[in-house]
């Protein structure tokens, strides 16, 4: 499975600085996927969703319903009246 190779990219992250620095500002998940490619790691954006919800399923539910609440915040912003 390549979300084991997502996580050995990341930990080698922190452990590069040069590399660590281009990923502390947000990527377009085709320029992370690149990067993960030049550094010899097999990562594919099903891995990076994967991630993302093993990271969510951790969450307390208070936390979960506060970023919903600042995520509704924002649509409201967008929509008219």
């Amino acid at each position: 499975m390549s979300l084991e190779q997502l996580d050995a990219f990341l930990a080698r992250a922190r452990s590069a600085p040069e590399l660590a620095e281009r990923l502390r500002r947000p990527l377009p998940l085709e320029e992370l996927l690149q990067l993960a490619a030049g550094e010899g790691f097999a990562v594919v954006e099903a891995d990076v969703i994967a991630a993302q919800l093993r990271e969510e399923e951790r969450l307390s539910d208070t936390e979960l319903q506060r970023r919903a609440g600042e995520e509704a915040r924002r649509l409201r912003t967008f929509i008219p009246g």
